[in-house]
């Protein structure tokens, strides 16, 4: 979206192509703002913030997990508490699907086993991705270098400000 807004010379702001993104998905607002973020209701409510610099291990487990399924599905918890900003920055997470994924997908718990023998391991939305967050670009390669053969997986440097926002505003 932002590189076509600027390809094609639309000039729309970022509030519009963040309106628009928010039909997509949830998850398209936060990624068009370019900013690390806290995000609440269905991804509309964007409050800046930053994180401490992480290398993150994203592993994918041999098995594909249905969105629709795990939305519809009689057992996802529905009436968590929100996790609010400074308890997050504390440490605190929560994802109110990963216990229904865990249940339904063995391949994602298993998943989620070994990968938290080596840092909190965490489901990335509904999965099936998992991941788990490291000091260092090596820590972070050593556990994917003995990641078992069934997953695939790679290491992803998180940062508080999107370098394709960077990179267009050069451009």
């Amino acid at each position: 979206m932002l590189g076509l807004n600027s390809l094609w010379q639309l000039g729309l702001s970022l509030d519009a192509l963040a309106e628009l993104g928010l039909e997509l998905g949830a998850d398209v607002p936060v990624f068009v703002r370019g900013r690390t973020a806290w995000a609440e209701g269905v991804g509309e409510i964007i409050r800046p913030i930053d994180t401490a610099s992480r290398w993150y291990l994203i592993l994918r487990p041999d098995c594909e997990v249905s969105t629709a399924e795990i939305f519809s599905h009689e057992q996802l918890t529905r009436h968590d508490s929100p996790i609010k900003i400074a308890a997050f920055l504390e440490g605190a997470t929560g994802n109110s699907c990963q216990k229904l994924v865990r249940t339904l997908y063995p391949e994602v718990d298993k998943a989620l086993i070994w990968l938290d023998q080596f840092s909190p391991a965490r489901l990335t939305g509904t999965g099936s991705c998992v991941f788990a967050s490291f000091d260092s670009k090596s820590a972070a390669a050593s556990v994917l270098a003995q990641c078992p053969t069934n997953m695939s997986g790679f290491i992803a440097k998180g940062v508080n400000h999107s370098p394709l926002h960077t990179t267009l505003a050069e451009a």
